[in-house]
């Protein structure tokens, strides 16, 4: 069992940046596949951002690109996720997620990911 674990939530203004922070405890974390994905109220949970196993693939949502940035420090067995030019659309509840496979083929499919964390939620005001 893997428990993922998120941090970094907050209120900021519009244009602003924060950084998020997940957690992965429960087995080798070099080994897991992370994304993170994020969901507004009365919509469904949308794909964020999934870096693998290497460290180097990196793949993002279209709305977040340029914008966002995925990396994972296997020291701290932690995967970041730093926001900048945050705008009202990015208000959300983000969630981090592991995937139990070392490869994972579509991973801005949330079905791809066994492990969820609670959540932090991010709140961009205009």
């Amino acid at each position: 069992q893997v428990r993922v674990v998120e941090s970094g939530g907050g209120l900021v203004q519009a244009g602003g940046s924060l950084r998020l922070s997940c957690t992965a405890s429960g087995r080798t974390f070099s080994s897991l596949p992370m994304g993170w994905f994020r969901q507004a109220p009365g919509k469904e949970r949308l794909f964020v951002a999934y870096i693998g196993v290497n460290g180097v693939t990196t793949d993002y949502a279209d709305s977040v690109k340029g914008r966002f940035t995925i990396s994972r420090d296997g020291a701290k067995n932690t995967v970041d996720l730093q926001m900048n030019s945050l705008t009202p659309e990015d208000t959300a509840v983000y969630y981090c997620a592991a995937s139990r496979n070392s490869q994972i083929w579509y991973p801005s499919h949330s079905a791809q990911y066994e492990y969820w964390g609670q959540g932090t939620q991010v709140t961009v005001s205009s």
